[in-house]
C-alpha cells in the first residue's frame, strides 16, 4: 500500500500568520478554514482539550488587538465584529490538528509546520543580511572619516594661490619724510 503525499494547500499559508506578542501566530478562522472545519468546531474542540493548549501553545486576543489586526490586516475585516478570536502559535496548530484527527487536518497540519519553518528561515537569513549590513555600515563610517580628513588636508592644495599684490599704475616716489621743526622764539625780556 502506497501513500500519497497530501494534497497541496488551495492558499499559500504564509500571509495568513501574523506577528502578534512577538510570536508567529495563526487565527481560528483562518487554521479552521485550512483544516476544513468550522471555526466553531476548532473552538470547541479545544475547549474539550484545554490541557492540550497551554498559554504557549494558543491564548486569546484582547478587544485592542482585535482592532488594530482589523484596520492594518485588510483581508482581516470580519474580525472587528468578533467578540473572541484566538491565536494559535505553530505548536498550538499542530496541537489543533491532532485534536481534530480529521484527514484534511492531519495532511494541512504538514503544510502549516513548513511555511511556520520558512518564516523562521527567512527571518533568520533577514537577520544574517542585516548584521552584514550594520557590518558595512560601519566600516563606512570609519572610511567616512579617514575621506574627510584626506579632504581636509588636501583642502588648501585645492584652492588656488591669493593673486600676487597688484602693481600700482602710475609714478610714485617715495620719500623719506622731512623733519620739519619749528621753533619757538624765545621770549625777551
Amino acid at each position: 500500500m502506497t501513500t500519497r503525499p497530501p494534497a497541496a494547500p488551495a492558499e499559500p499559508i504564509a500571509p495568513l500568520i501574523l506577528s502578534l506578542r512577538d510570536q508567529r501566530v495563526l487565527l481560528d478562522a483562518d487554521l479552521a478554514r485550512l483544516y476544513g472545519v468550522e471555526t466553531r468546531a476548532l473552538n470547541q474542540a479545544m475547549k474539550r482539550n484545554q490541557d492540550r493548549f497551554p498559554a504557549d501553545f494558543m491564548f486569546d486576543l484582547t478587544r485592542e488587538e482585535i482592532l488594530r489586526i482589523s484596520q492594518t490586516v485588510t483581508s482581516l475585516g470580519r474580525l472587528k465584529f468578533s467578540k473572541q478570536v484566538r491565536a494559535f502559535t505553530e505548536h498550538g496548530a499542530l496541537m489543533a490538528a491532532m485534536v481534530l484527527s480529521s484527514p484534511r487536518a492531519v495532511a494541512m497540519s504538514v503544510y502549516v509546520v513548513r511555511a511556520f519553518i520558512q518564516m523562521r528561515e527567512e527571518q533568520s537569513a533577514n537577520a544574517a543580511i542585516l548584521k552584514r549590513l550594520a557590518e558595512i555600515d560601519k566600516t563606512l563610517l570609519t572610511h567616512d572619516t579617514a575621506l574627510w580628513d584626506i579632504y581636509q588636508k588636501l583642502l588648501p592644495l585645492l584652492n588656488p594661490p591669493p593673486d600676487p599684490p597688484r602693481k600700482e599704475i602710475g609714478f610714485h616716489i617715495k620719500e623719506d619724510a622731512v623733519p620739519y621743526r619749528t621753533r619757538r622764539k624765545a621770549a625777551s625780556s
